[in-house]
């Protein structure tokens, strides 16, 4: 037994002194290294940044009541599109006491002083009939029965508004009724049959009854890096993908770039708005988010490589020129680069087209 662990044990052993010397024997033979080679070309390079956002349209107008009150009926609902005065909700008034009450008492004092002018104008009217007083003393009576007349309509017009803000002469454009002052889509109706409203005033900018916009006209809303809002110019293009639309880029047109700054988590953003030029086939809804793919600089139909296949060295740049390609051989060049969109860089100078350069290594065993 103690023998075949014995002879168990040198087999272990010679095994393990196998396996070293065939791991070692591998880790002396000789490599080969071969490169990729990339070929300069012409052609087009971008540097091109992102801006996040959103689709906003240009003009969202509230639409406030010209009186305080309660809502009585609502007759849009979001989504539908109005024409300038549209009727969008109906405000029932909520009468003051101490108005209505005083316009109760002109009313009555009105009625007795036209009732007491009727008489006398009808008196007077047989009087003068049967030629007893003269005309001019007829004309006063009839004048003061006109004048009461008028004072208790205006008091019953006056008592109509004061209880429900309406009168028989201004029923159609009475200040009860909410009425959009612009033509486009009601994007929000945040008010209900029965809430309370309010009119604005100096001490407070009223209640919103609706918004609405035109959702043709719509902009990009974005934020953008100090370091990068040098660059933009007004009028410059860019493309507007929206995340809720796949494989859809909408052309835009820079408009606006703030000249002040916000700090947002430890970085300064400046705000920037763009023009949509949206077709008449797609309906972008207000609020979706979006991000703005913008061309900072361009450079057309230039010397160009792999950005791999430059060697940075201080303020120096350098690539390898191949002038051997069995077996490979390079010769060390210094360019001069221009711009890079991060996976090709223009070659100022240095390099012609269809020249030949090493790129990424490949290692080969022998």
């Amino acid at each position: 037994m103690k023998r075949i662990l014995r002879i168990a044990g040198f087999v272990l052993l010679g095994l393990l002194v196998l396996s070293t010397f065939v791991f070692l024997w591998q880790k002396s033979r000789p490599k080969t290294v071969n490169y990729n080679i990339e070929t300069a070309v012409k052609g087009d390079v971008e540097k091109r940044t992102v801006a996040t956002g959103k689709v906003e349209p240009r003009n969202e107008i509230l639409i406030k009541p010209q009186m305080s009150g309660i809502i009585a009926e609502v007759f849009k609902e979001a989504g539908d599109k109005v024409q300038a005065g549209d009727i969008i909700a109906r405000i029932q008034v909520v009468p003051d006491m101490v108005n209505l009450s005083s316009a109760e008492s002109r009313v009555q004092r009105a009625q007795l002083a036209a009732d007491q002018s009727k008489a006398n104008y009808e008196r007077d009217r047989r009087l003068y009939d049967n030629e007893v007083i003269s005309r001019e003393e007829f004309e006063k009576v009839e004048l003061q029965y006109k004048n009461d007349q008028e004072e208790l309509r205006a008091a019953n017009d006056n008592l109509s508004l004061v209880r429900t803000g309406i009168t028989q002469s201004s029923a159609k454009t009475s200040n009860t009724l909410v009425r959009s002052t612009v033509s486009g889509t009601i994007l929000d109706v945040p008010v209900k049959a029965g809430n309370s409203v309010i009119q604005s005033n100096n001490f407070n900018d009223g209640t919103t009854v609706a918004s609405v916009a035109n959702l043709s006209d719509m902009l990009f809303v974005g934020k953008i890096d100090e370091t990068e809002v040098g660059k933009l110019v007004t009028g410059m293009p860019m493309e507007i993908t929206i995340g809720a639309i796949q494989d859809l880029k909408i052309p835009a047109t820079l408009e606006y770039v703030s000249p002040k700054g916000v700090e947002e988590s430890g970085a300064i953003l400046f705000e920037m708005k763009a023009a949509l030029k949206l077709p008449d086939s797609i309906f972008i809804r207000a609020g979706y988010s979006a991000n703005a793919d913008i061309i900072l600089d361009k450079r057309s139909q230039v010397i160009t490589i792999a950005e791999s296949a430059v060697e940075f060295s201080g303020d120096s740049t350098f690539v390898h020129l191949l002038t051997s390609e069995k077996p490979q051989a390079f010769e060390r060049k210094q360019i001069e680069i221009g711009l890079s969109d991060g996976i090709h860089i223009e070659v100022k100078e240095g390099l012609n087209e269809n020249d030949k350069v090493r790129g990424s290594e490949i290692i080969e065993q022998k």
